[in-house]
């Protein structure tokens, strides 16, 4: 089942959102820097949608959401992913955020410990934000407004291994998704805040999945970072994966994420206590 939602007849802002399988575990997705939604669609045909129900939205700035205003801040998308829980009467979800979506889902962790059963993130940017070096900042910082920047972004996360024409048409998915003023914006929230003081403790079970070939957000900083963060986390390295393991490696991505989702005693449904 796959349900969009019309913000034009909508009395106050949702989140648009598609919604697949009817399993009893629920898990809300959240998109990265450089796409919408569709950026989980290398995945959604072989996700098991008996044993858990997705819904897959675009953040504002992005897809259906292209044109809603916002200040296009992680607390804010942490807030709309917490009120579309609350409009599809989910009590009790898991997360899954890939980088940028990262930073989101662990601001709802932040801001509702108690309802988040599962977190995981895909090459997730830490709750510290990402320190960049100026040359490296002046080449994100300008994205917005030159294609060239983005696709230099995609080669060098994804090692550089990847076609032109991947390259070329991820660029240009993200040109076509994306509001270059909230994509800006954006860049300033995920990669400037520190929130990390608030999930450090946290016995949520965590889990960092991140690409061998992706040397921004790989393993070594999630040592740094997500591990010793969360008392509960785990790490899962996909080798023949950069950044973008939806597109780079489906099947092992979809393979660690559920298998991550699928350890679930009746400990995980009673924890979510705020850090002490």
């Amino acid at each position: 089942m796959v349900i969009g939602v019309d913000m034009a007849s909508s009395p106050s802002f949702q989140l648009p959102h598609a919604l697949l399988g009817d399993g009893p575990h629920k898990v809300i997705a959240v998109h990265g820097w450089f796409a919408d939604r569709s950026a989980f669609a290398p995945v959604l045909a072989d996700l098991d949608r008996a044993s858990f129900q997705y819904a897959v939205v675009d953040l504002r700035g992005y897809g259906e959401a292209k044109d809603a205003a916002g200040a296009w801040t992680t607390s804010e998308g942490a807030a709309d992913v917490v009120a579309l829980a609350d409009l599809l009467g989910w009590d009790r979800f898991s997360l899954i955020g890939h980088s940028m979506g990262g930073s989101v889902a662990q601001r709802v962790l932040a801001i509702a410990p108690h309802r988040v059963r599962r977190l995981v993130g895909v090459s997730p940017v830490p709750a510290s934000g990402l320190e960049l070096p100026p040359e490296q900042w002046e080449l994100f910082a300008e994205a917005d407004r030159l294609p060239g920047n983005r696709r230099a972004i995609i080669d060098v996360t994804t090692g550089g291994a990847r076609p032109a024409a991947w390259l070329d048409r991820m660029v240009e998915r993200s040109l076509e998704v994306s509001d270059a003023k909230a994509f800006r914006a954006w860049l300033d929230s995920w990669a400037g805040e520190d929130f990390h003081d608030r999930i450090e403790g946290s016995t949520v079970p965590a889990l960092a999945v991140v690409g061998e070939l992706d040397p921004a957000l790989g393993a070594e900083l999630m040592r740094r970072t997500w591990l010793r963060w969360y008392a509960r986390a785990e790490l899962t390295e996909l080798p023949q994966a950069g950044h973008y393991a939806m597109d780079e490696t489906p099947l092992a991505l979809i393979r660690a994420v559920e298998d991550f989702l699928r350890k679930d005693g009746e400990s995980d449904r009673v924890s979510g206590d705020s850090p002490s």
